[in-house]
Parts: structure tokens; C-alpha cells; sequence
């Protein structure tokens, strides 16, 4: 008897339509973001979208499908990397905006919230000595269970000393996220969360990305000062120190004509002046 052949797993058809709705856009963008938007109320989602209409375009869908649509763009070098970066609930943007200014458009449409507990910490969470806007009451102990020393002083309850409450990358405990609230510490971003950025085979992870745009242009700046010295000083010309080595080498040749007396005619005139100055010292010796 003839063995039964297994049948084919059936793949619905918007599940095919949509691979091959982000399999287009990874072929059409050059720039292509991953980002986390596990704990993102949809109110917020709706709010950024608006925010970012016409800069770039966002897709979000399951997993599964994501891989399948990167696997059918794998002549794109290096996009299968973005895989390793997935987490938590992804979704891709799209766009051609590179991928600095991606990452700041998307800060700058973050807004603070309260930390909830068993959020993880993004920061040292701290507690500032200062007043603060309670009266004594039982509020003194709940100070006290986290290891804030606390005061009164004209009626209200003042932190003594600051206090770290949590330690970045740790969970938010319950009585911490309550204290925090209470003091109206918004210690939290919410928005979206780029995660990587990939652009012609290379992956930006958040840690390149957020750079601080002051200390980068410094560095640029000290950057280029030093390698103009280092051209000058080792006479490597470039066509940026060319000019500033031929100087260099005329004032030098200038210098050891004079200490040799060795006549030129851009150095006639010093040597004449440097005769005159010998013949008057040796006038002043003989005197």
C-alpha cells in the first residue's frame, strides 16, 4: 500500500500578501529601522504616526512574517543581521532619511511618563535631597523603607540626603514607582524605540546612534586641527597643508641662508643687516 503523502501547509493569503508588501518596501528604502513597541499605548502609536507622516513609512506585523520578507531580500547585503536585533514587539520603518536624523526625529517625538512597577530602570533613578511637598505623616515611613533619611522643616518633610531607588537596567520595584509618582518624577519615555538602523549593508545599534551632536562636531573639529599639525609636521602635503608647507620650507630655507651667509636675493637685505650688526660689534670691542 502506497504511503500517504502529507499534505501541504496552507498559507493564508494575507499572510502572502503581506510578504510581499514588505519584501517592496525593502527593496524601495534605503533605510530601514527596527523598532520595539512593546508597552506603547495605542493613543501614543496614533500621536507619533501623525507626528511622523511623510518622513517615513511604518509596518508592523508578526514575526514570522518579517523573517519571510527578509529572506526574500537576502541580494540586500547584510539585511539579514536586522534579524538578530528583533525583540519585543517589532515593527519597521521605512524611509530615506539617514539614520542619525531618524533616531532624532524619533526622540524628539518621545514624551515622559510615570514608571510603572517591574518597568525596567533606563537611568539611576534618584531621589534629590530638597523639600519636599508633604506634611509629616505616615509618608515619614514610606520614605524610610527605601533608605531615605528624611527631616521637617517649616512643616514639611525634607529628603536629607540623595538617594539612588533604583539602579539602571533593574526592575522598578512597586513602593519605588509609588514614591516616584508621589514626588511626580516622570522618570520613563514613552514612544517608539529604535532599536537598529540599516543602511547600505551596515546595522546601526542604538548605542551609535545616540550620539550627542555637540560632542561629535568638537571631536570633528579637534579631529581636523590635529591632522593639519600632523601633516605639517611631518611634511606630508596634503591639499589642505600645501600652502602652509611651502611656507613652512621657505622661511626654513630663509633661515639657514642667513645663519650660513649663504647670498640669495630674498636674503640679501638680512645679510646686509646682519654685516652691519657684526661690524658694529667688532667696532665696540675695539673701542
Amino acid at each position: 500500500m502506497a504511503e500517504a503523502k502529507k499534505p501541504k501547509a496552507h498559507v493564508a493569503n494575507y499572510k502572502k500578501e503581506l510578504v510581499k508588501k514588505f519584501t517592496k518596501l525593502f527593496e524601495e528604502y534605503p533605510i530601514i529601522g527596527l523598532v520595539n513597541m512593546e508597552n506603547l499605548p495605542s493613543a501614543q502609536l496614533n500621536k507619533m504616526r501623525a507626528q511622523l507622516r511623510g518622513k517615513v513609512e511604518m509596518g508592523m506585523t508578526k514575526k514570522r512574517i518579517l523573517y519571510r520578507a527578509i529572506e526574500n531580500v537576502k541580494s540586500k547585503k547584510g539585511i539579514e543581521e536586522i534579524k538578530n536585533h528583533i525583540t519585543g514587539v517589532p515593527a519597521l520603518i521605512f524611509t530615506r532619511e539617514n539614520p542619525f536624523s531618524l533616531f532624532k526625529t524619533i526622540q524628539k517625538s518621545k514624551s515622559s511618563a510615570p514608571a510603572k512597577p517591574g518597568q525596567i530602570a533606563p537611568m539611576d533613578l534618584v531621589i534629590e535631597a530638597g523639600p519636599t511637598p508633604f506634611a509629616p505623616g505616615p509618608v515619614i515611613g514610606e520614605f524610610g523603607k527605601l533608605g531615605i533619611k528624611t527631616g521637617v522643616e517649616a512643616g514639611k518633610i525634607v529628603v536629607k540626603d540623595s538617594k539612588v531607588v533604583a539602579v539602571k537596567g533593574e526592575k522598578i520595584k512597586p513602593e519605588v514607582a509609588a514614591m516616584l509618582a508621589r514626588l511626580n518624577i516622570q522618570p520613563m519615555e514613552i514612544g517608539l524605540d529604535l532599536v537598529a538602523v540599516y543602511e547600505k549593508g551596515i546595522i546601526f545599534g542604538k548605542d551609535v546612534l545616540a550620539v550627542d551632536e555637540k560632542v561629535y562636531i568638537e571631536k570633528v573639529k579637534i579631529a581636523g586641527i590635529e591632522a593639519v599639525n600632523l601633516s605639517v609636521y611631518s611634511a606630508y602635503p596634503t591639499k589642505d597643508t600645501v600652502n602652509m608647507l611651502i611656507g613652512k620650507s621657505f622661511n626654513n630655507a630663509k633661515s639657514l641662508a642667513v645663519a650660513q651667509s649663504i647670498l640669495a636675493d630674498e636674503v640679501a637685505e638680512l645679510l646686509i643687516q646682519k654685516a652691519e650688526r657684526e661690524m658694529l660689534n667688532i667696532r665696540a670691542q675695539i673701542e
